[in-house]
Formats: C-alpha cells, sequence, structure tokens
C-alpha cells in the first residue's frame, strides 16, 4: 500500500468508530463523513463536538480538501472518465455509469 496504509488500517476504517484509532483521528473521520454524505446536518454542536479533537484552521483544511475530492469524483462520475489504462470491455474500476 502507498504512503503507509496498512491492509490493517484500511480494514479499520469501514468501522472506524470502534476501531483503535486516535480519537483525533475518528474526529476527522467523523467529520469528511458527515461533509459528504449529510452536510446539512454539519450543526453547531457537531463543531463543538470536533472542536475537542481539531483546531479550527484543522477543521477548514480538512474540510477543503475533502469536498475538493469529494466534488472532483462527483465530476468523473457525471462525465464517465475512466483511468487511461482502461480498455473497452474492462471490468469498470468503479461503480457502473449512470445511464441517462
Amino acid at each position: 500500500m502507498r504512503r503507509g496504509a496498512t491492509e490493517e488500517l484500511v480494514a479499520k476504517l469501514a468501522d472506524y468508530e470502534h476501531a483503535d484509532l486516535p480519537g483525533r483521528t475518528k474526529a476527522a473521520l467523523r467529520y469528511v463523513d458527515r461533509l459528504t454524505s449529510d452536510a446539512w446536518q454539519v450543526d453547531r454542536a457537531f463543531y463543538d463536538d470536533l472542536r475537542r479533537s481539531l483546531t479550527d484552521d484543522e477543521l477548514l483544511d480538512l474540510g477543503m480538501v475533502a469536498m475538493f475530492f469529494h466534488g472532483w469524483q462527483r465530476l468523473i462520475d457525471a462525465f464517465g472518465i475512466v483511468p487511461d489504462r482502461w480498455q473497452e470491455g474492462d471490468a469498470l474500476p468503479f461503480g457502473p455509469l449512470r445511464e441517462t
């Protein structure tokens, strides 16, 4: 795995709230999960909870990076962009393209 990620760490991410990860890591994952799925539920109480582990600057940086990649992935999906090495007939490297 690249950049120090291990199979064990990746497995922990599926249920990070119950994994033996540092509190800051869980807070960061919780924040990104909420931003990318239920952004309308990011309220003052949620931020107050996050601020016990992360600074405002960290929340801003993390939020900007997460939403950049989230938005980028949505654009890729919308245009049906696939990796250059993918060939017609190969299994898709991600979920099926949407038919319109």
